[in-house]
């Protein structure tokens, strides 16, 4: 009997065309072992509804077509089922896809999807909300908010809003509470990490693990523009967690206080967040597919 397989298409996301992908997926995927549906989003939100009636109808999986945002949307409908999340990444960092080890090249992406196999992943939990790559507050949710307000997408748009961001952002005080953890810190970043990296391959949390039960918890504090050319070759080398301007926790469950309300992020969408946030881990919670290991 063949695999259902449902693939949903976020038009927004990412910079290149979607009207091929369609034709793409039938292309690719192999008909002798999927019987497969593809759909197109229609506005924010249509992921998860759509990823709820595929579960209802039984579907084995459904894939994600689309960016970190996207796999958001989609995963969380799926955590605790019997349905396995695939990615297809076309948006503009695709964390979680990267953490994988997904192909980027789409027409590879979805050949891969022909030889994989599930694995058990964690997802995490900010304030009850789901996420499955990276959350935080500081200059990453300063950014995601601005890189958000623009109609440019893309790496060198994103990159844009880091450069001018980084001479008006001020770096904020923070206690954070957990099993062995009373920290107070005035920190630049700070950054809730399931999977290791924010996307594009810069590795905020370089030994994050989705299958450890664990947040990584990356905070980094106020450092001179001296500093900055270092910092970015040890975000794509691995090494960021090693520099000194870095401080790494981990626990399974930290609250975060703060003395205002302000940007958040999870998963690379912007929001407003409260003075105390709750992040925990809930492992084993969602079903991913994988490269089969031979």
């Amino acid at each position: 009997m063949r695999k259902k397989i449902a693939f949903i298409i976020n038009p927004k996301s990412g910079t290149g065309k979607k009207h091929d992908l369609p034709g793409m997926i039938l292309e690719e995927l192999d008909a002798a072992v999927f019987e497969s549906q593809v759909i197109v989003t229609q506005y924010r939100g249509h992921g998860t509804e759509l990823a709820k009636e595929f579960v209802e109808q039984g579907f084995d999986i459904v894939v994600a077509v689309g960016g970190d945002g996207t796999v958001n949307e989609i995963g969380r409908a799926l955590t605790h089922t019997n349905t396995s999340l695939g990615i297809v990444p076309i948006g503009s960092g695709n964390g979680l896809a990267r953490h994988l080890g997904i192909p980027m090249n789409v027409r590879k992406a979805i050949q891969q999807l022909n030889h994989s196999e599930s694995i058990l992943m964690d997802y995490g939990l900010v304030n009850n909300q789901p996420f499955f790559c990276t959350c935080g507050t500081g200059f990453d949710a300063y950014v995601s908010t601005e890189f958000a307000k623009g109609k440019k997408r893309g790496v060198m748009s994103y990159i844009e809003k880091i450069i001018t961001g980084y001479f008006s952002y001020k770096s904020q005080n923070y206690h954070l509470i957990g099993q062995d953890i009373d920290l107070n810190a005035k920190a630049f970043v700070l950054t809730f990490a399931n999977a290791s990296q924010w996307g594009n391959n810069a590795y905020i949390a370089p030994q994050a693990s989705v299958q450890d039960g664990k947040i990584d918890i990356s905070i980094m504090s106020n450092f001179p523009v001296i500093a900055i050319p270092t910092l970015a070759l040890q975000l794509f080398a691995k090494t960021i967690d090693k520099d000194l301007f870095m401080t790494t926790l981990r626990a399974d469950n930290i609250t975060l206080q703060r003395e205002e309300s302000g940007p958040f992020h999870f998963d690379g969408e912007p929001y407003e967040e409260g003075k105390e946030i709750i992040v925990k881990t809930v492992a084993d919670g969602l079903k991913v597919l994988v490269k089969k290991r031979f």
